[in-house]
């Protein structure tokens, strides 16, 4: 490795006792850049500065002064260990404890000039302030205090604080500063005006103002989002590189099916339509992603494309995050293809079927695991779809020409790609690959996650579409929600009803089991209504979805188990309990299970937030129908991470940053091309060679 000094374990340089060992190993950090590229999440202003005489209780205070002493000590009855120290400033004199932070009376010294931020306390005993930040300085300010460096703090954990990581991050710089090596090429640097390594990890973690820490946030952010196009260039080079299935005629093929269909293509159907068809033909492995809304029709393009992968002979297969889903897509296709005498099989963790089954022609039948696995090798199944169980070993194909994904950010890489591998006895060619999502992604997103697919997404609703009515309650106006489903109820009409948890819990969260037993004895008395959770057996989910949709179940109160698939037309209400807990794109997929059929739909979200950024988000919701620009507004409101409801996409907090600004990410995707074009195993730059391998070691895994 080149990264010399950077690959280093911690404890190379630095003595850690067995706390602290531990605490830096559950924070991810082991080698000194991982400490290094520990990065600060803020810092504290020390520009506005008072004095002891003038400061008040309970303010937040900035002093400069001298310590006048500093002991380790343990609190009389908790016996917590303390430093604590007499701090002066000319004006009055007060006290300082760091609980639980006995090692900084050994950082520092009596007569140290300090300054010091934090919450003013008064007592009966005198003042003191708690846990302040502190910065040693070389001598006392002006009278006027104008002047300060922000102080950095960092994320921390059980066993070691900010002020650990400020002090040993420093002396590390002063150490080895000189030998760090630099991680970008010149050229790079130079073309984007980005500082080099030295002076940015200076600015980042001992920063002189914040215009240099700007800078270089900037810079790091630009190297992690390259990192990750690195990555997706060197896949996309190595698809490229590879022979792929020819499908012939599948430009005809897919315009004859879309002719046979009962509805016409939407404008943009029709668009995706024909890249599919070009990828499918032109003998380069397939690797596209189908976005789109709640409702496009995605489905209908899977079917197209299938049958032009069909028509020639070769088979697909179809994988779904949930049996849930994975029913859904198995009857939906069953009901495409019903006259065109394919085999359509369906592999799930709890049972296998085929359509259609040989003593009802319009009908499928349950068989055997072994029997659809013999099927499936022989050719006989034309399209197998499932979940997790078609990665199990014991599935192979005879002739795989085409791999469907939904909801792709479901599935970790080496999911998918040990999808790929579980291909035909024809290994000299790839099978094409089509992945779909209906959560709607930020296109600075999707050009980073996604950047080794191309893109097509929908954009329109078929036509006769209904429009959803949002609206924002509070659980003291939430009765208003009870009355609407009983009303809708009394048409003959559904309802869902979602909670953030399964299991009450000691706060005022609202779960499935507990508003089940609240609307059963209260609200909804009466109405046929059911629990529905990722904890029961599949076969218990699969009974109550089976009541639902034959209406036999009035009200289904589930978790975000039905997220996506489920397709109840005559359901009409959506009530979302905790709405706050959820992301925007998260909250229209939910919303996008009602209104499904003719009849006018509502939706309620229930939230008891008071936080400005909450209710914004909502509010949002209640006037925006599109996902995609729900999505860009959560993008700058709570981050990619909050996209679909955690930190899943391997990206960090400050590269983050990079992923709400276009510009970057494009001239990071450009960057990376080239690099990859002209030299694809990065032997010219082998500082990104052995980061890019750092990476790959560790791989995004999206869920």
């Amino acid at each position: 490795m080149t990264l010399g000094i950077l690959s280093d374990p911690v404890s190379l340089h630095i003595k850690l006792d067995t706390k602290h060992a531990d605490a830096l190993r559950r924070l991810g950090i082991v080698t000194v850049r991982d400490l290094l590229w520990h990065f600060p999440a803020r810092y504290e202003d020390f520009s506005n500065f008072s004095t002891t005489r003038d400061a008040l209780p309970n303010a937040n205070v900035t002093l400069e002064g001298v310590l006048e002493k500093i002991d380790f000590k343990k609190t009389w009855k908790r016996k917590i260990p303390i430093a604590e120290g007499l701090f002066s400033d000319g004006t009055g004199k007060l006290k300082l404890f760091w609980f639980h932070q006995p090692y900084i009376a050994k950082m520092l010294t009596p007569g140290s000039l300090i300054r010091v931020r934090g919450k003013l306390t008064a007592n009966a005993k005198g003042r003191y302030i708690g846990n302040p930040s502190f910065e040693r300085i070389p001598a006392l300010s002006a009278i006027t205090h104008t002047s300060g460096s922000p102080i950095p703090v960092y994320p921390e954990t059980l066993g070691i604080t900010s002020l650990w990581f400020h002090h040993h991050i420093t002396k590390l710089l002063d150490s080895i500063g000189d030998r760090i090596p630099e991680t970008l090429p010149a050229l790079v640097l130079k073309k984007y005006k980005l500082p080099s390594l030295l002076p940015a990890l200076r600015a980042m973690h001992t920063p002189h103002t914040t215009k240099s820490t700007t800078a270089a946030r900037k810079r790091f952010s630009f190297e992690e989002v390259l990192l990750l196009q690195l990555l997706r260039a060197r896949e996309r080079a190595a698809r490229e590189s590879s022979p792929a299935l020819v499908i012939a005629h599948a430009q005809q093929s897919i315009a004859d099916f879309a002719g046979s269909l009962s509805f016409t293509l939407t404008k943009a159907q029709t668009r995706a339509c024909a890249d599919i068809a070009r990828d499918l033909e032109r003998g380069q492995p397939m690797a596209r992603l189908l976005e789109g809304d709640v409702g496009s029709g995605k489905t209908a393009v899977a079917a197209a494309a299938s049958r032009a992968v069909n028509e020639v002979g070769y088979q697909v297969v179809y994988m779904a995050p949930t049996e849930i889903l994975a029913r859904q897509h198995f009857a939906s296709f069953s009901a495409l293809f019903g006259k065109s005498y394919l085999k359509i099989g369906l592999a799930t963790g709890s049972e296998c079927k085929v359509y259609p089954s040989k003593a009802f022609a319009n009908a499928p039948a349950h068989i055997s695991r072994a029997q659809l696995e013999k099927w499936t090798a022989s050719g006989d199944i034309s399209i197998l779809i499932g979940t997790h169980a078609l990665i199990a070993k014991g599935f192979n194909f005879k002739k795989l020409g085409l791999i469907i994904v939904d909801e792709q950010h479901r599935f970790g890489v080496s999911q998918r790609a040990k999808l790929a591998r579980t291909n035909s006895r024809d290994h000299s060619a790839l099978p094409h690959f089509l992945s779909m999502t209906a959560t709607p992604i930020p296109r600075t997103l999707a050009l980073t996650i996604y950047g080794d697919l191309d893109l097509s997404v929908l954009d329109e609703l078929p036509k006769g579409r209904i429009t959803i009515s949002t609206s924002l309650l509070t659980p003291a106006t939430s009765p208003r929600a009870w009355t609407v489903i009983r009303d809708a109820v009394a048409r003959g009409e559904q309802a869902f009803i979602i909670c953030p948890r399964i299991e009450e819990k000691d706060d005022d969260v609202a779960s499935v089991l507990k508003e089940t037993k609240h609307l059963r004895a209260g609200p909804l008395a009466g109405i046929p209504l059911s629990p529905l959770h990722g904890g029961m057996p599949p076969k218990e989910k699969e009974r109550i979805m089976g009541e639902f949709a034959s209406g036999k179940i009035s009200v289904l109160i589930s978790t975000t188990v039905v997220e996506v698939g489920v397709d109840i037309p005559n359901a009409t209400v959506m009530v979302i309990e905790g709405a706050e807990r959820y992301g925007l794109a998260q909250l229209h997929q939910l919303r996008g299970r009602v209104g499904r059929g003719s009849a006018a739909a509502q939706c309620f979200l229930i939230s008891g937030s008071t936080s400005a950024v909450a209710k914004k988000r909502l509010k949002a919701l209640e006037k925006a129908s599109s996902g995609f620009a729900l999505a860009e507004l959560d993008l700058e409101l709570r981050g990619a991470g909050e996209l679909s409801g955690g930190n899943q996409w391997g990206v960090s907090d400050i590269g983050m940053d990079a992923l709400k600004n276009l510009t970057m990410v494009s001239a990071a995707r450009d960057t990376a091309r080239e690099l990859i074009l002209h030299d694809p195993q990065l032997e010219q730059s082998p500082m990104l060679h052995d980061l890019l391998a750092l990476k790959a070691i560790a791989p995004i895994h999206l869920e």
